[in-house]
């Protein structure tokens, strides 16, 4: 197993001041839009290419990890680049300003879709919301496809992964899981199928050496792994993660919605592998189906919510935590229960993120270069693709048809749409908003106001209902 020799060089300081480093996160923060890629190409583009704090090998290998994790790979990111300029106080302020304005927003437009959902113009404004939203899943299955799926190979894991998914209902953990043995096995034997790489990649330019960057090539003393600091950071976050989790279980019981929104999005923080467009189909379909919590319709709503305000999209899930405590809290003021929801939902969503790069980054650090590792990665990227065609589906069902039966087929049931039920204003937008983003290269930001003036449009003309 070759890795690249990056010696334990003399340690120097990089000169970049702690304040300065806060202005720099919370810019970032605060300018996170378009989902994963763009935030990624964000933090490319200011923390190597213009502030050359860190290098593009360094940058891409700790990219490579984090979307490896479970979890938002963008704010992991966040927290790995933080770490490795000012240790763990860098990584916490850098991954809590990553999801702070976001947590804010959301929060926000929560309240007033609780207050005012039900009038018609806010009905119209995630009208138009839901046809922008498909069109930007589509374009993540082409983009991340149109770099991972460069062989029959790749082509032929992401066939498979939506074939499990989709068909078989298989759990997504396992889909990723069977994926990255494959890719490891394959990078392992030298086979040229597995080195393709993956990951969002750099937003071009010149690349910028890790020797010529203020951090360098060697290894920060801090970087360089230890058992003791690893136990007790784990042990601290374990604590802060896990135990409001176990006082839920313990006062109120399984049946509780606080207690259930703990669980389940704690489970959701360890299997959430690929991002969020990778695992909202599960979330959505457990949230409707299975809890209640939400409508169908009312998912792709919060999903515009998460797209049009900086941070994750897995911040999705505050709007889902919100909801549910919003219609099942009892003895508490309903606004009350569901602020308390979404913020316990962000909680035990965010918290293991630090968990994981705390815990592994050290080690990861030292095997800069793997080739293994590196095909294992290109494998779920390919296996991902799959996954976000899964969810992709999904929401073309509940965008463009008004409604939609459960089939029974092969022990399981897959959702089929009522032909006749076929809603001609969502089909109309949803195909004018694929064209802008894909003919006219319109942006994520443009395409959903557009989208959303076009939806009030078509209600007020009562071509929409």
């Amino acid at each position: 197993m070759a890795t690249l020799p990056y010696p334990a060089a003399a340690p120097r300081d990089h000169g970049i001041p702690f304040g300065e480093a806060v202005k720099i996160w919370a810019k970032i923060a605060a300018l996170s839009f378009g989902g994963p890629a763009g935030q990624i190409a964000m933090m490319h583009r200011v923390l190597v290419e213009e502030k050359r704090w860190i290098g593009e090998h360094r940058f891409l290998h700790a990219l490579n990890y984090c979307m490896l994790l479970p979890g938002p790979e963008a704010q992991q990111l966040a927290i790995y680049i933080g770490w490795l300029l000012h240790k763990t106080k860098g990584g916490l302020v850098a991954g809590t300003l990553f999801v702070l304005p976001g947590l804010l927003a959301i929060m926000a437009l929560s309240w007033i879709y609780a207050l005012f959902g039900d009038v018609p113009f806010v009905a119209a404004l995630f009208f138009g919301l839901k046809a922008a939203v498909l069109a930007i899943v589509l374009q993540a299955v082409v983009r991340i496809g149109s770099r991972a799926l460069r062989n029959n190979v790749m082509r032929g894991i992401a066939a498979v992964s939506f074939v499990a998914i989709f068909f078989l209902g298989l759990p997504f953990p396992l889909i990723i899981l069977a994926a990255a043995i494959v890719g490891f096995v394959g990078g392992r034997a030298g086979r040229a199928a597995f080195m393709g790489g993956g990951g969002h990649g750099s937003s071009g330019g010149a690349i910028v050496p890790d020797a010529e960057t203020a951090l360098g090539e060697h290894v920060p003393d801090h970087a360089r792994p230890g058992l003791g600091w690893s136990l007790r950071i784990s042990g601290a976050l374990l604590f802060l993660w896990l135990a409001p989790v176990a006082a839920l279980l313990a006062l109120f019981g399984p049946d509780n919605v606080f207690t259930q929104i703990a669980l389940f999005f704690s489970r959701m923080a360890v299997v959430t592998f690929g991002g969020a467009y990778a695992v909202l189909a599960y979330v959505a379909q457990q949230a409707v189906d299975h809890y209640g919590w939400l409508r169908p319709g009312e998912m792709l709503d919060g999903l515009g919510m998460a797209e049009t305000t900086p941070g994750p999209l897995i911040m999705v899930t505050q709007f889902v935590g919100f909801m549910g405590a919003l219609r099942e809290a009892s003895g508490l003021p309903p606004l009350l229960a569901a602020t308390l929801g979404g913020l316990l939902t962000t909680w035990v969503t965010f918290v293991p993120c630090f968990l994981w790069i705390f815990l592994g980054a050290p080690f990861i650090e030292k095997l800069r270069g793997n080739k293994a590792l590196s095909a294992a990665l290109a494998a779920i990227t390919a296996a991902v693709v799959g996954v976000i065609l899964n969810l992709a589906v999904w929401f073309a069902l509940h965008t463009l048809f008004r409604e939609v039966r459960a089939v029974p087929i092969a022990g399981r049931t897959l959702d089929v749409p009522v032909l006749s039920t076929l809603d001609p204003a969502a089909l109309a937008l949803t195909v004018a908003a694929i064209v802008a983003m894909f003919r006219f290269k319109l942006g994520v930001i443009w395409t959903l106001s557009a989208c959303a003036a076009a939806g009030v449009a078509l209600y007020a003309s009562g071509l929409a209902r």
